[in-house]
């Protein structure tokens, strides 16, 4: 580390110290915070400044989505990376992922595709959906040297949950130990999440997780303590964010886009650490008549919509768990080819990659709810009507007594 980085990590500490104490006074005053220091919303300024962008304006979140929101309100995800453990040196250039999730069912729904995931982010790449956690995740061909790994449950419409315990990361070794993919733990981190892929309609989810971002209210009350903010870059044009929280935006233009994340100080300068800034170009189609498309634009069913938060036998997909390659990645969605225009490193991919285990069919964790509305009905299953036989009558079993006159014949000759 250098002295100013060193410099800089003091700062940052003293400000997720007075941070904690901060907490620890509204706690007992009988408030609660809007958010912890490592992985809860932070309590900020009332008011985020406008976005001042003449193309890209933030919306509300679509209703529909605020409405299965309210499912998710008591549901308190927890993860860790079990393997490979921190700091971990492999002997081969693969290497077998095996996380932990509690309190959160993970699920696809078979006909929808869509349901409560992690997404799996392997060093400064675009994530891996996962679906099921009961089978080893390998990852084959990296490239020698340090990676990094980060992981934390999202919705089915891919907006991250920002409870305490809901983050993990964990750097290991492939070979040999290496400068890059390295994250400083006492730094403030960036973690992008969405936009990606390809969208279908508007408006579209920007999110994002920080790690080590103290309380503005802690750099408000202290001038020596660092304040932050998130740069938002949409198609060449910024605007700023000092709240940790999803955001909706519309505005995107038909075609390839790119949207980029910075975390920077008071200042405006970049805090370099890991992938404080990190860019990746999205493909807008509207009238797309995939999943999210619908349920953005509010046409899904409520039968529809619940099956999107709750698993059942028949709503689930099973594929068989295959090896994902760092550079054959699994893919869902059509590639976006990048232009010489767009600011985004060479090779890079932004296109949907799924796991799934087998075992995902057998959950059957239900996720706490507020009560439900008059608009959500949740589904049932088919039933069948068993027809069930009553004892045989007097005239039926004497019938099926009664030997037939050829039958009567043949007795007759064998006596």
């Amino acid at each position: 580390m250098s002295e100013n980085q060193r410099r800089t990590a003091l700062g940052w500490i003293k400000a997720m110290s007075l941070s904690l104490v901060l907490v620890a006074v509204v706690s007992i005053g009988g408030c609660q915070p809007n958010g912890s220091l490592s992985s809860a919303p932070p309590s900020l300024s009332p008011v985020t400044p406008p976005i001042t962008s003449t193309k890209i304006k933030e919306v509300s979140p679509p209703a529909s989505i605020q409405e299965l929101n309210r499912s998710f309100d008591q549901v308190q995800p927890q993860v860790k990376i079990i393997s490979p453990v921190p700091d971990q040196l492999l002997t081969e250039t693969s290497v077998a992922i095996k996380l932990q999730v509690k309190d959160f069912p993970l699920f696809q729904n078979g006909e929808l595709e869509m349901g409560p995931h992690l997404h799996l982010i392997l060093d400064n790449k675009p994530y891996q959906s996962i679906y099921g956690v009961e089978q080893l995740i390998t990852l084959e061909n990296l490239s020698p040297g340090t990676h990094s790994l980060r992981v934390f449950p999202v919705r089915p419409w891919h907006e991250s949950f920002k409870n305490e315990g809901a983050f993990a990361q964990t750097t290991f070794h492939v070979l040999t130990k290496t400068a890059e993919n390295t994250m400083e733990p006492t730094l403030p981190l960036l973690t992008y999440s969405r936009p990606k892929g390809s969208y279908g309609a508007e408006p579209i989810l920007l999110d994002f997780y920080l790690t080590n971002a103290p309380l503005h209210v802690a750099a408000q009350a202290d001038e020596k303590i660092p304040d932050w903010r998130i740069r938002v870059t949409i198609n060449g044009e910024s605007f700023l964010m000092d709240q940790w929280q999803p955001v909706y935006l519309q505005g995107f233009t038909p075609g390839k886009n790119w949207v980029k994340l910075e975390f920077i100080d008071e200042q405006g300068n970049l805090v370099v650490n890991g992938f404080n800034s990190t860019v990746r170009v999205i493909d807008y189609q509207p009238n797309g008549q995939d999943t999210l498309s619908k349920l953005v634009r509010g046409e899904l069913s409520p039968e529809m919509m619940q099956a999107l938060i709750t698993p059942t036998a028949q709503s689930l997909v099973t594929p068989t768990l295959e090896p994902v390659k760092e550079d054959l990645p699994v893919t869902l969605e059509p590639s976006a080819k990048v232009s010489g225009e767009i600011p985004v490193e060479a090779g890079e991919n932004d296109r949907e990659t799924i796991i799934s285990a087998p075992e995902a069919a057998s959950l059957s964790v239900e996720i706490p709810s507020s009560p439900p509305s008059a608009e959500l009905v949740t589904p049932k299953l088919p039933t069948e009507e068993l027809a069930v036989e009553s004892s045989l009558g007097e005239e039926e079993s004497e019938a099926r007594e009664t030997i037939s006159p050829e039958n009567q014949d043949l007795e007759a000759q064998a006596s």
